[in-house]
């Protein structure tokens, strides 16, 4: 039974300690990401512009925190930052919950608590990525980052069905209620985390503004970073809007609505489940090379879309980009974490949270009037002659090439025995 268990989590406790903690949290976000719009749309009154609201109340605080989120997790014991955090979104979705259930909720209510969520998820995800060194050594980090990203993946497979089934049974508020009790649950396996000690020679030096500098000298400093973020930019900019606002639109007139799209977004969680369990088993000497490829073949998803003549066949290409994205993104965290300096490893996870979901929205609300003005299918072949390229381009970067995983471990040479004597 135990060979069934992952080496990670056998031999890294503290990483296992937080992964339980943080898969059940996980998995409550997937059900909320549903949950919420069907909340919002129960209210008297809202519509899609309101479902709008909300989302953008989530996504926004990352343009406005994320950096800020970052600099404190340097200043503050991380796991601290992420505990706090935890429990801020603990109570905002009690309340959620709680508004819901009473049947007093408004569109005001929930802009604002999760624009208050949005800020707390600002703060934890700089942490979080901060914090893996500490709990896992480096040899198991594409490991450590392949199950988180694993439960992710199931999480986008199952959350669906599951939130369908628990909004039949409880209901938007009973279902809001246990993705808060996933915080909690959270929050109390972070609080008996003992992550190893930083190096204190490493601590940051100065005030918040100069280690906001210092942070940004990190990124532009380091060729392999700031070009890979570059292109991550795109990615989200210009290829996931092709998911998430013209791919249903294009479902809705032309392959009969939201149940074929469902298709699509089970197939791309499946591919992704793949992909995650590749980056778990196979060991890649140079991460980047096999990210930028990866991350090539994802940006094809919008051409997927709009050239695809049936459900069926979009499905089938969309589970291919799955696992494109899923060791895309486990190998560039990966990455950041082993050769990033612990000291500013937050700092610079700021910058890929602030360029990746707190750009996003800016995507979002772009691409409807664009594909209204030069039409949907256009739209979607522009989006992958601008991203592909610039994900192709990542292979030029001999940084890009050089980079190396971390050599593994050997095991320790048992001492020989004393000769008889």
């Amino acid at each position: 039974m135990g060979s069934l268990i992952p080496a990670v989590l056998r031999e890294e406790r503290q990483f296992a300690r937080y992964f339980y903690g943080q898969a059940l949290s996980m998995v409550g976000d997937r059900i909320s990401f549903v949950v919420v719009p069907f909340a919002v749309l129960a209210i008297d009154g809202a519509g899609a512009a309101e479902v709008g609201l909300v989302g953008a109340a989530t996504l926004v605080p990352f343009l406005v925190f994320a950096l800020a989120g970052g600099v404190w997790a340097e200043r503050l014991p991380r796991q601290r930052v992420m505990l706090a955090s935890d429990l801020v979104r603990f109570v905002t979705q009690a309340l959620v919950a709680a508004l819901l259930l009473g049947g007093v909720a408004q569109v005001w209510h929930l802009v604002v608590l999760m624009a208050v969520f949005g800020t707390a998820d600002a703060f934890f995800a700089p942490a979080a990525a901060g914090l893996m060194p500490l709990i896992v050594g480096p040899e198991r980090l594409q490991e450590a980052n392949a199950l988180r990203g694993l439960v992710m993946s199931t999480g986008l497979v199952a959350g669906p069905a599951l939130a369908g089934g628990l909004i039949f049974l409880v209901g938007p508020g009973g279902a809001i209620a246990l993705d808060a009790l996933s915080f909690a649950v959270s929050a109390a396996f972070l609080a008996r985390l003992t992550p190893r000690a930083a190096d204190p020679a490493d601590a940051p030096q100065g005030g918040f503004f100069a280690q906001l500098r210092e942070g940004f000298t990190e990124v532009v400093s380091r060729t392999w970073v700031w070009s890979t973020l570059g292109a991550l930019s795109v990615y989200h900019v210009v290829v996931l809007p092709s998911v998430f606002v013209l791919g249903p639109v294009l479902s809705a007139q032309e392959f009969g609505g939201a149940a074929a799209w469902s298709v699509v977004v089970a197939a791309f969680g499946v591919g992704s489940v793949v992909g995650d369990v590749v980056a778990l088993r196979v060991r890649i000497n140079r991460p980047l090379v096999v990210a930028a490829a990866a991350l090539a073949v994802a940006s094809c998803q919008a051409l997927i879309i709009g050239a695809g003549p049936t459900i069926p066949v979009i499905a089938a290409l969309e589970a291919v980009t799955g696992v494109a994205v899923a060791l895309a993104f486990t190998l560039w965290e990966t990455s950041l974490q082993a050769h990033v300096p612990q000291a500013a490893l937050s700092r610079v996870s700021s910058y890929d949270y602030l360029l990746t979901a707190g750009l996003m929205p800016l995507g979002l609300a772009v691409a409807g009037p664009v594909a209204q003005t030069v039409g949907l299918r256009p739209t979607l072949y522009a989006m992958t002659l601008l991203a592909v390229p610039v994900a192709l381009a990542l292979l030029a970067v001999p940084a890009i090439r050089h980079l190396r995983a971390p050599a593994p471990v050997a095991p320790p040479v048992a001492a020989a025995a004393p000769a008889a004597a």
